[in-house]
């Protein structure tokens, strides 16, 4: 690969979408226990009421986002913490932006030549649904819907070149 390919090119030229489903997937095998199933092109998809973010810094740059519903996020943090520990919105905020830096860093981890050279933000997250994002990155982006208990969860990384 050439040393002037673009961050965006190279995720379009190395097909790193596969990648980053495999990481999502791995991170609620383990941390929950459940496997996640591919959301069907008809499957209702929202902008949801609650997403977590992850910055990426050094070879690769962008944002991280998982995206999902207030009842989805609920779900997340029972498995993870367990039912009897989720007690606040707090809980449920934690677990999520737990969840979306674990899924950033296998993602990573996963890229040849990312380990030492790309480093992760703290996790961000925004709750309600009356926001819209826009990166302002010129790089490309990449998206992807799985189901967590027939509930959909959108992971997407916008890339700056």
């Amino acid at each position: 690969m050439k040393t002037d390919t673009s961050i965006a090119a190279r995720a379009q030229e190395e097909n790193w979408l596969p990648i980053l489903e495999l990481a999502l997937q791995e991170v609620f095998e383990i941390m929950l226990g459940c496997r996640l199933e591919p959301a069907s092109g008809s499957e209702h998809r929202t902008g949801g009421d609650i997403t977590g973010m992850v910055g990426l810094a050094g070879s690769a740059c962008g944002v991280l986002t998982v995206c999902c519903s207030t009842r989805t996020a609920t779900a997340v943090a029972k498995h993870m913490l367990g039912a009897e520990t989720v007690r606040s919105e707090d809980h449920v905020w934690d677990a999520l932006g737990e969840i979306c830096n674990m899924v950033a860093g296998n993602f990573k981890n996963k890229l040849s030549g990312m380990d030492g050279t790309c480093m992760l933000s703290v996790p961000t997250v925004i709750t309600g649904g009356e926001y819209s994002f826009h990166s302002l990155a010129d790089g490309g982006c990449l998206e992807t819907t799985m189901l967590f208990e027939s509930m959909p969860v959108i992971v997407r990384l916008d890339l700056h070149s």
